[in-house]
Parts: C-alpha cells; sequence; structure tokens
C-alpha cells in the first residue's frame, strides 16, 4: 500500500544523528556566533526542535530565559541529561511539545529553529516557522522576534558525477561537504539561485522554478547539484553575515544526455518545503535545448 510522505518524515530524526550534529565544527562553531551575535543579555529566547539542547544553551551564556521545545521523548530525556552537566544548563527550561503547536507562556526576542535539510526538504523547517508567527502574533500582537536562520539561499547547477563504486555503476542521490575538494564532480555551469527564502516575510512552502543554464565544457550531463546556504544572523554594525552551508545535494537526472560547451540546457522543477527528496527528483525536467530554442 502507497505511503504518504508524513511516514518518513518530520522531527523524530535518530539519536545518533543529533550526536553527529555535535560533532560537526562548522555547524557548530557558526550558529554559536550567530547566537552570540543575537541573544542579547537578560533576552527571551525559544527553541523550536531543540534537539540535545545545545543551540539552547549557547543561548543561556546570555538569556534570562530560554524555552527548548522538542518532541521525540528520547531526544528529550537526552538534552535534559546533558543540560545538567553543563554551567547555565539550569536557566533552559526543556519542554516536550510539538513544535508546530508550542508557544511560549510570553513573549520572546529571539526564536532559535534548526530543522534545516538541503532544499529546506525531509524536515519541517518552513512549517513549524510559518505556523508559530501566525499564532503568535494573534496572541501577543506587536513585532515578531528575530529568527535564527534569517533567511535560506538556495541555488541549483548541472554538473557531471562520477557514479562509478569500484565498478558499480550507482546513480545514487549523494551528498557532499561543502569545504571538501570533490573530484568526482564536474562543473558544467555555474550555480543559480532558484529561491532566496526570508523568515520575517510569509513563505508559501511552494517552489516552483525554470531556468536556462550556458554549460561551459563538452561532457555528460547526468546530475543536478543543489546547494543551500543559510543565512544564521546579520550583524547590524556591519551588516556582516553568519553563514552555514547544508551538505550539497547531488540528484541524478532520469535521462542524462551528452551535451557541448556552449550548447544550452533548460531546467525545470517544483516541490514542497519539508516534503520528500523522491518528490523533488521525480519532478526534475532536464534537457539540452535545440538550436530553434537558442535562437
Amino acid at each position: 500500500m502507497p505511503q504518504s510522505d508524513d511516514c518518513y518524515l518530520g522531527q523524530f530524526i535518530p539519536l545518533h544523528y543529533h550526536h553527529n550534529m555535535l560533532m560537526d565544527e562548522q555547524r557548530m562553531s557558526a550558529f554559536k556566533t550567530a547566537i552570540n551575535l543575537t541573544v542579547f543579555p537578560g533576552a527571551k529566547v525559544l527553541e523550536l526542535g531543540g534537539g540535545t539542547g545545545v543551540l539552547s544553551w549557547f543561548a543561556a551564556a546570555k538569556a534570562g530565559k530560554v524555552w527548548c521545545v522538542e518532541l521525540n521523548p528520547d531526544l528529550v530525556k537526552e538534552a535534559r541529561r546533558l543540560l545538567k552537566l553543563n554551567h547555565n544548563g539550569d536557566k533552559v527550561e526543556l519542554v516536550q511539545a510539538n513544535a508546530l503547536e508550542y508557544l511560549p507562556p510570553e513573549p520572546v526576542d529571539v526564536v532559535i529553529c534548526e530543522m534545516l535539510h538541503t532544499c529546506l526538504l525531509r524536515e519541517k523547517q518552513v512549517a513549524v516557522i510559518e505556523s508559530f508567527k501566525e499564532r503568535y502574533l494573534q496572541r501577543f500582537g506587536g513585532l515578531l522576534p528575530r529568527f535564527i536562520p534569517e533567511a535560506v539561499i538556495m541555488a541549483v547547477q548541472p554538473v557531471q558525477q562520477n557514479c562509478d563504486f569500484m565498478g558499480f555503476h550507482a546513480p545514487i542521490i549523494q551528498f557532499q561537504l561543502p569545504q571538501a575538494i570533490q573530484a568526482k564532480t564536474v562543473e558544467l555551469a555555474p550555480p543559480q539561485v532558484y529561491s532566496t527564502i526570508d523568515f520575517t516575510q510569509p513563505v508559501s512552502g511552494e517552489i516552483n522554478w525554470k531556468g536556462i543554464f550556458s554549460l561551459d565544457q563538452t561532457n555528460e550531463v547526468n546530475a543536478l547539484r543543489f546547494i543551500t546556504k543559510n543565512i544564521l544572523t546579520i550583524s547590524s554594525e556591519d551588516n556582516s553575515t553568519v553563514e552555514w552551508l547544508n551538505h550539497y545535494m547531488v540528484l541524478p537526472l532520469t535521462e542524462p544526455f551528452q551535451a557541448k560547451a556552449g550548447d544550452l540546457m533548460h531546467v525545470d522543477f517544483h516541490y514542497r518545503m519539508g516534503g520528500s527528496l523522491a518528490r523533488l527528483q521525480n519532478a526534475i525536467s532536464a534537457a539540452k535545448m535545440d538550436n530553434t530554442c537558442k535562437s
């Protein structure tokens, strides 16, 4: 029997995944810097989807009060254990609740929400923040709090991706560290931005994009690489940003094709943020444009 995306998506990510995030120094450093810049002494902070509680703990260094909301009972237990081991952990109030439904007992100054996946897929970042904004304004009115992250920029580019695994040909979805050299990936055109999300503004959650790439070299086009840059905060002092990149995601094309340098390539896709990777992959249309289209 077919199952909906909801069987695979949501807030119940395995505990070891959250432990791995603690070991991701790029992620941890970026969020710690952003939280330190945004949270002022005595601020009230809410974290939606708190995981191990580490981001709430970063906030507790300055904040007067922190509410950390987590639905997964295993993570609530783990966060409680870890926070007890750390100074200021007692300033974090753990709340076992659905982030889609929870509101703090009073207005807050900063909201942290790190349900971030490449392309804003799989996790409920957009749905949670949009639900929060609507319910928060209904209850408290006034201005919205600051959000971490403040914005997300998403881009896509055509690539030739090596799909050989010790002689086994497997066109699969691949994730890549942004800081690493990708020797098995050939970039065939510069990335194009297909969506910019500002969490202070209404976000529909729907992506519909069409674009044309001019290919740089002769090669097989067999995949699209998706890039997601999270603008965690913007410093008001010098307008600098604190950024964090999700892993690049390489999606193989159903129908790869040969192209020459200078050829034009048409790409379009649609998906709903928070949906499955398969939904995006199945919605991609990518093909070389003929001479008539070029002229």
